[in-house]
């Protein structure tokens, strides 16, 4: 049986592609991809990253900055606390293939 031909619009994949790379792009920095995992796990304010990440605070919040900017986490303020959040579903399922690739025979 021989199948048609899909003639695929051109325009899209170079949008998808494009989306898929900015996203690979943020996801390529040790710290951000650590706190990407670590959010995985639940809410967490600035100082709990720090103290699981052992990340310091100029550099987690810096990166907490890009990662807000890129909408992959949200906020929700706490009386004086910022906790955060993961916000994207397509960084939770790479995070979850990465998780399977690299760390799932570490966790026991």
């Amino acid at each position: 049986m021989k199948t048609e031909p899909v003639l695929h619009d051109i325009a899209a994949l170079h949008t998808s592609a494009s989306a898929a790379c900015s996203l690979l792009k943020v996801l390529a920095n040790e710290d951000r991809l650590l706190i990407l995992c670590e959010l995985t796990q639940g809410t967490r304010n600035v100082g709990e990253l720090e103290e699981l990440l052992g990340i310091h605070q100029p550099t987690l919040s810096q990166q907490l900055t890009v990662l807000r900017e890129e909408h992959l986490v949200a906020t929700e303020r706490k009386g004086k606390y910022i906790y955060y959040r993961l916000a994207s579903q397509e960084a939770i399922k790479i995070i979850e293939t990465l998780y399977s690739l690299y760390c799932k025979n570490q966790s026991t």
